[in-house]
């Protein structure tokens, strides 16, 4: 009897934080190596001890991960080349490349990459997402490590153009995001400086499309090209600025606007990767409170891969979900560890743990793809990021606020705004100057490492000779 009650109370069980992050595991590598890898998880979780059905499901992810992941790659291919004539949807904005526009247009169903110059530049200069234009042109097939790059976009090829026709707007719920990214945009441009007002759009909703080279390396340099990658950090922005009327609506009711605003903010910054990611942990929390449960964030985040990946197997190649899924594990795992463990006051240990955690956590991707972990990324982000999360709290409504007023009152709710972007570029620009080669760096890292951990040892042995010799006991 007893036994039979454990049995079925085993199989009840919840499973643990460190099984949703093995399983979740699985499907990554299955998708992005094939059935062996994902198997190795399987047997991993078999030598740990893992319930037969937690190494079961193991087994089963890892085989639709390689089935997701093949299947991905077929799809793109492009089914169709040659001469078209008609409209095409466009998928993103259009961003400056060299001396032309770069733009993803659909054509029936695929994805093509459209270069545009001269005329049609001008024309495409002011189009958004989800407008349609009228061309002529032929499609074209990519090769080599081009291909590979455009199909983690899910683009299938190169749309050559010859002539183009007027441009249209799209469905009501991409003009009504457009209109809210043309509102922000027209408040910043009117008020700053164009490079500040690009990089003001950059911190609030993802719009980098518009910065100059010198400011991306700048910012990629110093390590602080995450602040222009909207994220989790900004969605808590929003979320906390919406929280006086989410408190008035009963549970269930609050879940559903929340979800709901959470999915507007995630189609006005273009459902990048980053954002996601952060959009689905944050309904899959929401979800969770409104069901009376508490979730860990890293339970949260192994679930959020889990789900994006089964949707979208091709997000396993894409740099930028990666930098944001690293970033937030070492946020929500090397950050708490690293809290009670560092000098100082609670005001400084946190933003110190929390950013020496996010550096931890994208120190593998950032060191594989851009051969570099800049060294004055921490002293960067400490005294860039409180700043620029608060032009992203402020921002947004201040942006569209703006955009009601008569001009001299607009420069008034933009001035708190356009100082706060004006120290974080000013912040990038010092911190990318005096940052070393990537070989300086590299040997800085080390060091540090290693002074921490003599100084983590010293701490240990001090505490061990405050308690005194241990007492026998008679």
């Amino acid at each position: 009897m007893c036994r039979a009650y454990d049995v079925n109370r085993s199989a009840h069980r919840h499973l643990t934080d460190g099984e949703m992050v093995l399983l979740s595991a699985a499907l990554v590598l299955g998708v992005w190596q094939g059935l062996l890898a994902g198997v190795l998880v399987a047997v991993a979780g078999w030598l740990c001890r893992r319930p037969s059905l937690v190494v079961g499901t193991c087994l089963l992810l890892a085989v639709v991960g390689t089935w997701a992941g093949g299947r991905a790659w077929q799809q793109v291919e492009p089914r169709a080349i040659g001469d078209y004539v008609g409209w095409v949807q466009l998928v993103g904005d259009p961003a400056p490349f060299g001396a032309g526009l770069r733009v993803t247009v659909e054509v029936e169903g695929e994805r093509f990459d459209l270069w545009a110059y001269g005329g049609a530049r001008r024309k495409l200069a002011e189009a958004q997402d989800g407008s349609y234009l009228w061309v002529t042109g032929e499609r074209r097939a990519l090769t080599g490590q081009q291909r590979h790059r455009a199909a983690v976009r899910h683009v299938v090829g190169r749309f050559e153009v010859e002539a183009t026709g007027d441009v249209v707007d799209g469905s009501p719920m991409s003009r009504a995001s457009n209109r809210v990214r043309s509102s922000l945009r027209g408040a910043a441009e009117t008020t700053m400086a164009p490079d500040d007002a690009s990089l003001f759009t950059g911190l609030v909703i993802g719009d980098d499309a518009r910065q100059p080279a010198w400011l991306l390396d700048a910012f990629r340099t110093c390590g602080l090209a995450h602040l222009t990658a909207v994220s989790g950090q900004n969605i808590a922005y929003v979320l906390a600025a919406a929280l006086p009327l989410l408190r008035r609506l009963r549970a269930w009711w609050r879940w559903a606007a929340t979800v709901a605003l959470v999915a507007w903010f995630m189609a006005i910054t273009r459902f990048e990767p980053s954002i996601l990611r952060a959009g689905v942990m944050a309904m899959l929390a929401a979800t969770a409170y409104v069901r009376g449960h508490q979730v860990r964030p890293v339970r949260v985040l192994a679930l959020a891969v889990l789900l994006l990946v089964l949707i979208d197997p091709l997000l396993v190649w894409s740099v930028g979900f990666w930098l944001s899924v690293g970033a937030t594990a070492g946020v929500c795992v090397v950050g708490p560890w690293l809290l009670p463990r560092l000098p100082g006051p609670v005001w400084v240990r946190l933003p110190m743990a929390v950013t020496l955690g996010a550096q931890l956590g994208v120190a593998l991707p950032s060191v594989l793809v851009f051969g570099r972990l800049p060294v004055v990324s921490l002293p960067a982000n400490l005294a860039a990021g409180p700043v620029a999360g608060f032009v992203m709290l402020y921002g947004l409504p201040a942006g569209l606020m703006a955009g009601l007023l008569p001009a001299p009152l607009r420069h008034l709710v933009m001035l708190p705004a356009e100082l706060g972007t004006r120290w974080v570029a000013l912040v990038a620009r010092v911190a990318a100057a005096v940052e070393p080669s990537p070989g300086w760096s590299l040997l800085a890292w080390l060091m540090g490492v290693a002074a921490a951990w003599m100084w983590w040892r010293l701490q240990g042995r001090v505490h061990r000779s405050r308690e005194g010799p241990p007492r026998v006991p008679i």
